[in-house]
């Protein structure tokens, strides 16, 4: 019982103590209300890039690749993609390969879309019937491309939800009839909002049907033919998505006769989860060691003002031992006044880098969070910090020498 008094007396002296130096007290728990606020704020802004990579990368589907021409040799030089991607390889893949439910060539184009005064420049897209179901996009007014626009290779268009407000910020979309490039085009549908995927806002895109691309906008390649932008292929389940990437490539080297690198590349949902993962995961570390840096310094800032407080409170302690404190309170009220100083500056900084994460969230399109075990890491880093960084002040003060300190009354 008397151990647990002593203890309690211990924490009301040292608290008593730092409330008599408000001033200095604030001061040195200002550098661990920084360090902490940077680790909860940073982790999550780097929480939040790798939480929006992968809602992005979700809504492409979990059973979808991608073919799309040139190899990640050609990716690193930042050259020009071939163009050998055609669509008789589109059609291969459809009828060929057994574990493909659906297969959707597609042209893109950036052109200049107008309606009256308004114009923008777009995404421009040709496709089939098979993009709506394989990409997961929806209608939202009108209707989608058909097989007999395909088949007839009429100029119409479906707009995305973005690129309808800019022509039609007040008139009816459908029906109205829109230039891209010298062709008359008329609107027939209106899709539902999509969101961006790496930068690229879906909801800006514009859909025409993939012969009419053809034949009005880009043209044949005098090589290849109809060239590709890429192919969208949807596998029959999750399940077969690695069968169906290894027999479309396998398909595609017999096509292209390929003996050595692939002049084309199939991707997947998880490839490319893993890569953003890699990448998210790496950026997040490094900002929680900036993060840790800071707190670091706070120590540091601890450790030196409390060695501070020792020299000044020098006839206090002599006076104490005096009177029969013994080494280890001594050691106990300091190590409990810069414990209390950390662990204060410790919730201070969580509560402000919480402010920072939800003003994040609020204000930016990243949806920063940070996991509750993560929180209580970095809160008792920061605690531990402290007890850490005043061992020294406090063994110093300590091992003072009661006569020697008693000679500066």
């Amino acid at each position: 019982m008397s151990k647990q008094l002593a203890i309690t007396e211990t924490v009301i002296m040292a608290v008593a103590t730092l409330k008599s130096n408000k001033l200095r007290s604030l001061l040195t728990m200002l550098g661990i209300v920084i360090g902490n606020a940077s680790v909860i704020t940073l982790v999550g802004v780097g929480r939040g890039a790798q939480n929006l990579a992968e809602n992005q990368l979700s809504n492409l589907g979990a059973n979808v690749l991608f073919v799309v021409p040139g190899n990640n040799d050609t990716r690193r030089r930042g050259a020009a993609f071939p163009r050998n991607l055609v669509l008789e390889d589109s059609d291969a893949i459809a009828s060929q390969v057994p574990t493909v439910k659906r297969v959707a060539p597609q042209i893109t184009s950036n052109e200049v879309v107008q309606f009256g005064s308004r114009s923008s420049t777009s995404s421009i897209s040709g496709i089939t019937p098979n993009f709506l179901p394989v990409r997961s996009f929806d209608i939202a007014n009108g209707r989608f491309i058909s097989m007999e626009d395909l088949n007839s290779a009429r100029n119409v268009i479906v707009l995305g939800p973005d690129l309808k407000e800019k022509l039609f910020p007040y008139n009816q979309a459908i029906g109205s009839n829109i230039r891209v490039k010298d062709q008359s085009f008329k609107v027939i549908g209106v899709m539902e909002p999509k969101g961006a995927v790496f930068g690229n806002n879906q909801d800006e895109n514009a859909y025409v049907p993939l012969t009419t691309m053809v034949n009005r906008l880009t043209g044949r390649d005098p090589t290849f033919g109809v060239s590709l932008s890429f192919i969208s292929v949807e596998a029959k389940d999750e399940q077969n998505t690695r069968a169906a990437k290894f027999q479309i490539t396998n398909l595609l080297r017999q096509r292209h006769k390929i003996n050595r690198d692939d002049d084309f590349a199939v991707r997947s949902q998880k490839d490319a989860l893993t890569i953003v993962s890699n990448i998210t995961g790496g950026l997040t570390l490094m900002l929680a060691a900036i993060g840790g840096v800071s707190l670091l310094v706070g120590g540091i800032g601890i450790m030196n003002i409390m060695l501070v407080s020792v020299s000044e409170r020098t006839e206090e302690i002599g006076l104490r031992k005096a009177l029969g404190a013994r080494s280890s309170d001594v050691l106990k009220q300091f190590l409990i006044e810069s414990s209390i100083l950390a662990c204060l500056g410790g919730i201070v900084g969580t509560s402000v880098g919480l402010g920072a994460i939800a003003s994040v969230s609020l204000l930016t399109p990243l949806p920063a969070s940070i996991s509750l075990n993560t929180i209580i890491t970095t809160v008792t880093l920061s605690g531990s910090i402290g007890l850490i960084f005043g061992v020294l002040p406090a063994k110093r003060a300590a091992n003072l020498d009661p006569i020697i300190a008693l000679r500066r009354l």
